[in-house]
């Protein structure tokens, strides 16, 4: 996907490395913003994607540019804007929603991820733009749920180690948990359900976690799936960067994994959702944009497709 902007880098502090991966990239315009100017820059100039490169531990500043970002959505009716929040361990993220990732993290995986928000975004887009074209044709419309995302998305827990409980216990909290105890498990949960996340927990070798990882990583399905390890396997982590942009290791406790997951997890429902809604404008109304299946309302105006199962 072609990294076309503009794209906004909001830092007190000139951000090089990420101006100059966003570059090297292909991603055109850049605009650098201090958190100061940040809110006047998006009005000015809304961007298809924000970059917190410093991360953002002030709740006041953040709040602002939150409200710059939800006025530049209801001038594009709605549409998604993705914010990716490079942080440090032992910095509180305090901007709702952002994407975080570590402050270190290769400006190469920064890229990785921001391809991945975006092309939820196009796809965000794609539907918008569907609904507007059929209502403008008088056409009944399926509609697009605003309930929480979140409120439909589940998460895969593998792992057999002291943290494994507390794991799912953190998660269910949240979001629908699926529990797998062996690496074996964990490879028939992801074949027979639909997930929007996965976190790998502690008690697995390191062979073992590759195996895992070289299943999602072959998959298409898998590639913007988030996924949070727990466990200490930098090295695995760093082979796979590719393959699966959402891939990050995560450390301190379950409930900290838990807190960095959901916006993903949140994301990743938001794209499932977009998915069925397209497949139901496509339809004509057929499928249900809540499930994926038929609408009730076929099979009492078409008895042939009850006749045919």
């Amino acid at each position: 996907m072609a990294l076309q902007g503009p794209f906004a880098v909001i830092a007190d502090q000139p951000a090089r490395d990420v101006v100059e991966a966003l570059r090297a990239a292909g991603a055109y315009p850049i605009i650098e913003a201090r958190w100061a100017d940040a809110a006047a820059v998006l009005k000015a100039r809304p961007p298809q994607a924000v970059i917190l490169a410093d991360g953002c531990a002030d709740r006041a500043r953040a709040a602002v540019l939150e409200k710059a970002l939800e006025v530049q959505a209801e001038h594009e009716a709605g549409l998604f804007t993705p914010v990716i929040a490079r942080a440090r361990d032992d910095a509180a993220q305090r901007f709702a929603d952002a994407l975080v990732i570590g402050a270190k993290t290769p400006p190469e995986r920064l890229i990785g991820g921001l391809n991945a928000v975006l092309r939820v975004r196009t796809l965000h887009a794609t539907v918008l733009r569907r609904l507007r074209t059929l209502a403008a044709r008088s056409k009944q419309l399926p509609e697009l749920s605003d309930t929480d995302p979140l409120d439909e998305a589940s998460v895969l827990v593998a792992g057999r180690g002291r943290s494994y409980p507390s794991l799912c216990t953190a998660a269910g909290g949240h979001v629908g948990v699926i529990g797998a105890l062996t690496v074996e498990g964990a490879a028939r949960a992801l074949k027979a359900r639909e997930i929007d996340g996965m976190i790998i927990g502690e008690g697995f070798g390191a062979r073992v976690v590759e195996a895992l990882l070289t299943v999602l990583a072959e998959e298409e399905r898998f590639r913007d799936l988030p996924v949070a390890m727990v466990g200490n396997h930098a090295t695995v982590i760093e082979t796979f960067a590719a393959a699966l942009p959402n891939l990050e290791r995560v450390g301190g406790g379950p409930q900290r994994a838990i807190d960095h997951l959901l916006p993903y997890l949140r994301l990743h429902a938001f794209a499932r959702r977009l998915k069925r809604m397209l497949a139901s404008l496509d339809a004509r109304g057929a499928i249900d944009p809540d499930s994926g299946l038929l609408a009730n309302a076929v099979f009492w105006r078409n008895p042939v497709l009850v006749a045919r199962g």
